[in-house]
């Protein structure tokens, strides 16, 4: 028996086969669960040949800055499957100046409010849409990713830093208007990985020798870590856990110098 057999989770923002969302998919088809993909439009192609790797997952295209897409989404997943359990947002984009050696302050207001709107209300969007199938099937879980760059400044992560911190806040009211209808909702911290996103920043390579000679398990995270978190917190294993950040990043997050 699979922790997640019988369960159907959607998963938004996977981009190629180094993306944090398929590492998630991976873990998630492992332990039972039936998999459909949202994703843009532009890298559709490579989505559909990864998901066929576990088989006939429904794929969608939806672009988040588009109000009717993702409604479009879970009302073809309601019409297929009649509700969802699980829902993986796994999504996150800045402008590349704005995040390769710009200074914050120099952001410009299209470059804030894109990142804001692709990070974080990009949760709130599909939180709205997703709310009735996961009710219809007596509730579920909602997981999102964020970063340290959140909770205090890292090196050209710039705005992003203010959108995963806007991200994680969202997680705490979303978490409270949705758990009476037993929808619970979590972010998991990652530490670095070599996503699409990740290499906009500059300095990356750098981040990474550092947190694995720094954090107190001495390494970096892979994406099966990443897998394994969210599948805890999407199945029983986390029936009780919600509105929290969990950082999975080798301790990282703990260290002051």
């Amino acid at each position: 028996m699979g922790l997640l057999d019988g369960k159907i989770a959607v998963v938004f923002g996977v981009a190629n086969h180094r993306s944090i969302g398929w590492q998630i998919a991976l873990a998630f088809a492992q332990q039972g669960a039936t998999l459909a993909f949202a994703a843009q439009e532009r890298v559709l192609p490579e989505v559909q040949k990864l998901a066929a790797t576990l088989g006939e997952p429904a794929v969608f295209p939806c672009d988040v800055q588009n109000d009717s897409d993702v409604p479009a989404v879970f009302a073809a997943l309601g019409e297929r499957y009649g509700g969802v359990d699980a829902v993986v947002h796994s999504l996150a984009f800045a402008n590349r100046e704005d995040v390769s050696g710009r200074r914050f302050v120099d952001t410009s207001r299209a470059g804030f409010l894109l990142a804001l709107d692709v990070s974080a209300y990009s949760l709130t969007l599909i939180a709205q849409a997703a709310e009735p199938l996961l009710a219809a099937r007596g509730g579920g879980s909602i997981v999102t990713m964020t970063y340290m760059g959140s909770e205090r400044v890292i090196p050209n992560y710039n705005v992003m830093g203010v959108a995963k911190a806007a991200l994680e806040c969202s997680v705490r009211y979303l978490a409270n208007d949705l758990g009476p209808k037993g929808i619970r909702v979590n972010a998991i911290s990652a530490g670095p990985q070599r996503t699409l996103a990740a290499r906009a920043i500059a300095g990356f390579p750098d981040m990474e020798k550092h947190v694995a000679t720094h954090a107190p398990l001495r390494r970096n995270v892979e994406g099966q870590d990443l897998g394994s978190a969210a599948l805890y917190l999407c199945s029983d294993l986390g029936r009780n856990v919600t509105g929290e950040v969990l950082h999975v990043d080798g301790g990282y997050n703990i260290i002051g110098m």
